[in-house]
C-alpha cells in the first residue's frame, strides 16, 4: 500500500446531495484530499439502468468509484444517515486499501415495525418530488426492511478498521442512543457527541465537527513504527 495520504470518500443521506459536504470541505481542504460525490439518482447524477436502488448495490458503486478516485491512495470512508449504511456495504470490497470509516448520524440496527412502516409512508410522498424517485423509493424501502435493519450490526462487527461514529445532541432524525448501540458492535471505535448539534453538523456545526474529526484523521494516517 502506497505512503500517500488517505482520500476521503463521502457519501451524503438520502434525498440529500454531495454539496451537503461543503462547508466541511472547506475547512478540510487543502490539507486532506476528499470526493463527496452525488450518489445515482441524486443531485446532478444519472443512475445507471442496471444499477438497482439497494444497499449493497450502491456500496459496491461506492467501493468501485472510491478505488477509481483513490488511484491506490488508501481511502477513509464518511458517510451520513443513510449513507453512512452504503459506506457500511461498501467497506468490505474495499480490503487493505481501506483504512478507517467514520459514520455521522447513522445508527440503528433494532428493527421497529411501526415507526418504519410510518417512515415508509412518509418517505414514499417525499420521494415523488425527486427526480430519480425509483432510487428515492427503492433506497428507502431496502434500507428499513427488517433484514437491511438488523444485518447492519454484522456488517460493523466485522469491520477491520478503526471507525469513528459522531452524533448530534439534538439530532432527532437518528438519536445519539441508537447511533451509541451500532457503535456498540465495533472492534474498534471511537464514539463522539456534538453538543448542540442536529442531523447535519457538517452544515450545522462545520467547525465542531472538523475539531472532531481531524485528530482521529491525524491519528489514523500517521506512521506507525
Amino acid at each position: 500500500m502506497t505512503s500517500a495520504p488517505p482520500l476521503l470518500v463521502m457519501a451524503h443521506g438520502w434525498l440529500l446531495r454531495g454539496r451537503l459536504w461543503q462547508p466541511l470541505l472547506s475547512l478540510l481542504e487543502p490539507r486532506w484530499r476528499c470526493w463527496a460525490p452525488d450518489l445515482p439518482g441524486y443531485g446532478t447524477a444519472q443512475r445507471p439502468p442496471q444499477l438497482s436502488p439497494s444497499l449493497p448495490a450502491y456500496g459496491r458503486w461506492l467501493a468501485q468509484q472510491a478505488r477509481q478516485r483513490a488511484e491506490g491512495a488508501p481511502v477513509v470512508l464518511l458517510g451520513h444517515s443513510l449513507g453512512g449504511s452504503v459506506a457500511l456495504h461498501a467497506a468490505p470490497l474495499l480490503g487493505e486499501q481501506l483504512q478507517g470509516l467514520v459514520l455521522i448520524g447513522a445508527g440503528g440496527g433494532i428493527y421497529q415495525r411501526r415507526p418504519f412502516q410510518q417512515l415508509r409512508r412518509v418517505g414514499c410522498l417525499l420521494a415523488l418530488a425527486q427526480r430519480d424517485r425509483r432510487a428515492a423509493r427503492g433506497l428507502l424501502l431496502n434500507s428499513t426492511q427488517r433484514r437491511a435493519v438488523e444485518g447492519l450490526p454484522r456488517l460493523v462487527s466485522r469491520l477491520q478498521v478503526p471507525s469513528l461514529w459522531i452524533s448530534g445532541s439534538r439530532d432527532r432524525v437518528m438519536q445519539p442512543l441508537y447511533v451509541r448501540h451500532l457503535a456498540g458492535f465495533a472492534p474498534d471505535h471511537q464514539l463522539e457527541l456534538i453538543e448542540g448539534a442536529g442531523h447535519l453538523p457538517m452544515r450545522e456545526n462545520p467547525v465542531a465537527l472538523q475539531h472532531v474529526l481531524e485528530p482521529w484523521l491525524q491519528r489514523l494516517a500517521s506512521p506507525r513504527s
